[in-house]
């Protein structure tokens, strides 16, 4: 068994906001763009190697070959007749900004696409970056047109701002910006149900306390549509089997960086390859802004390189496990966690193919083209996977220090052991318990599939600490049998035996309820959302986001009867409801 010690699992929660900043006070609120651009400081693009092949103005739209450098300067492309949908105001309020600037013009047009309403020192120029991919640790280039892997990275998101902001920095990007040198022939957008999804997502992981970048702002084409193809009303089609014209949108998604796990992969390749000269300086000079970016405050400026190699191994691989620990903790499912969808700073980053588990299943996985090896119960291996690619690509820059290299191995080595204990430590927590118990977490999974139990609902109802099964059939999608309730029972009692031996009942059912939300993504209340917003009515889109903001409070009762219940029979297997094509 794995002891707990106090405050373990708070330590999951605790990068959620990825800000330690406190909340601005009213004098210091961000009211106007003039005063807004002032904030801009371009750390990335002055210290970090644009591609030497790059034009200077970005207009640099079309598929090519990237050979060297960190990033490609590009224009993003603007929406036609942009529309304002919805704005995060409680991010907003977070970094200082106010809630009239996601309506300010100038504000808009930037956030909508056009940058030439930039102003100094804010530049009328974003940036693209290039990655790798891997898959379960094996390398790919075949996705990129070239076979070279020297076309694969960020085909539709355009970074446009970098600043700090209430002494924190931030990078806000648009996702579906248009096309940039990585976009493999593509249009460059996003549809608006994708860019609600995001957005919404976003909203949802961040109210949970799963570390996540942020949503800022949701703008809308009223004037520009794009075809892709999707399901049919109630299809049970595996792949989308209709074309359908789409309103184009952007959404902004903010982080402290957007480095990714492939992102390093990328210098690492180059290095070992020896693609130019400066290849090997190159990637120690990304992994070095990674540690500048994202892990400064952990790690001792005073260290050595090697010394603060292997405090960044130690310290990604905490945060790496406790994310996918708290992916379980929610039902969340990645879906495509290769590494190139995997964030260097250890956060939830890309919302792509992702879905919600509401009847469990150890192996639920949205995506029609991940198969089981990115499935629910899968991710901690597809994190283990990644985390190898991040160790490979670092571990070069270790060639001449023996024993940071043994110390470094030993980090990755640890990994699987180190993945379990947070899993574990995940499961107590959900369950009231002081400890992990397997015995009685092996017979739980054992019933809860049996009785096709909704995630949410039963790890809420069970944090209630009933005595008898039928409180928890609220949560049952199956009809039991007088065996199973029995066994149900049997279960029950050795679980509530433990609580009460453990502490106060109702102390342990209050942080239940903290760590077991009682509001979920279900995708087929989301997809309304989007449909109508399709049509130009938006509130259901910010209702949800209204709902998903809360999701461990007791909320209203019309709220509860509409968001609190089972997945009705009709959306069973439904294409763009129950599973969905990586199209968007």
């Amino acid at each position: 068994m794995v002891s707990i010690q106090p405050q373990s699992f708070p330590t999951i929660r605790a990068r959620a906001t990825m800000s330690s900043s406190s909340q601005p006070s009213a004098e210091s609120c961000i009211a106007t763009f003039d005063e807004f651009v002032q904030l801009a400081d371009y750390s990335l693009m002055d210290t970090l190697n644009a591609d030497p092949d790059a034009t200077v103005d970005g207009d640099d739209h079309r598929a090519r070959q990237v050979f060297s450098g960190h990033f490609v300067p590009v224009t993003p492309t603007p929406l036609a007749e942009p529309e304002y949908v919805t704005h995060s105001s409680r991010f907003f309020k977070e970094l200082g900004l106010s809630d009239d600037l996601a309506l300010n013009d100038l504000f808009r047009r930037v956030f909508s696409g056009d940058i030439s309403a930039a102003q100094e020192p804010m530049r009328q120029v974003g940036w693209a970056t290039g990655y790798a991919l891997s898959i379960y640790g094996t390398e790919y280039t075949q996705q990129c047109p070239f076979g070279t892997g020297n076309g694969y990275g960020d085909g539709r998101a355009i970074l446009v701002f970098e600043g700090m902001i209430n002494g924190q920095r931030w990078e806000m990007q648009l996702k579906g910006g248009g096309p940039t040198p990585y976009c493999r022939g593509g249009d460059g957008r996003a549809v608006l149900r994708s860019s609600v999804r995001e957005f919404l997502a976003q909203e949802y992981m961040q109210a949970l306390g799963v570390p996540t970048s942020r949503s800022l702002t949701l703008y809308v084409s009223k004037a520009e549509t794009v075809t892709r193809p999707w399901y049919s009303q109630d299809s049970r089609s595996i792949d989308p089997d209709i074309l359908i014209d789409n309103p184009v949108a952007i959404t902004t998604r903010v982080a402290p960086s957007f480095l990714r796990v492939g992102q390093l992969e990328l210098f690492d390749r180059r290095a070992r390859s020896h693609a130019h000269p400066k290849a090997l300086e190159e990637l120690r000079m990304i992994v070095s802004h990674l540690i500048e970016r994202e892990y400064k405050s952990d790690i001792d400026q005073t260290l050595s390189f090697s010394e603060q190699l292997v405090e960044l191994a130690k310290l990604f691989r905490q945060r790496l496990t406790t994310l996918v620990a708290n992916w379980q903790r929610v039902g969340y499912c990645q879906g495509n966690f290769n590494s190139d969808n995997c964030a260097a700073g250890g956060f939830t980053l890309d919302y792509g193919p992702f879905g919600f588990c509401e009847i469990f299943d150890p192996w639920f996985q949205p995506w029609t083209g991940g198969g089981k090896h990115f499935s629910f119960f899968n991710q901690p291996i597809a994190a283990e996977a990644n985390y190898h690619m991040f160790w490979q690509s670092v571990r070069p820059l270790l060639a001449e220090d023996a024993k940071a290299v043994e110390h470094f191995d030993q980090v990755r080595h640890d990994f699987a052991e180190v993945m379990q204990e947070q899993i574990q430590v995940m499961w107590a927590a959900k369950l009231g318990l002081p400890e992990f118990n397997p015995t009685l977490f092996k017979i739980l999974m054992q019933l809860m599939t049996e009785s096709e139990v909704d995630y949410t609902i039963f790890f809420r109802e069970l944090s209630h600490i009933p005595g008898d099964v039928s409180a928890l059939k609220k949560s049952f999608y199956g009809q039991t049998s007088q065996h199973l309730d029995e066994q149900w029972q049997s279960w029950l009692k050795s679980w509530r035996d433990l609580i009460i031996e453990s502490g106060n009942l109702a102390e342990i059912s209050k942080k239940m309820q903290q760590t077991n939300p009682k509001y979920a993504w279900r995708e087929w209340l989301i997809v309304p959302a989007y449909q109508k917003a399709m049509q130009g009515n938006y509130t259901l889109v910010k209702e949800l986001q209204e709902v998903l903001s809360h999701p461990y409070d007791e909320q209203s009762r019309d709220v509860e009867d509409k968001y609190y219940r089972l997945r009705p029979k009709a959306f069973s297997n439904v294409g763009g409801v129950s599973h969905y094509s990586c199209s968007s």
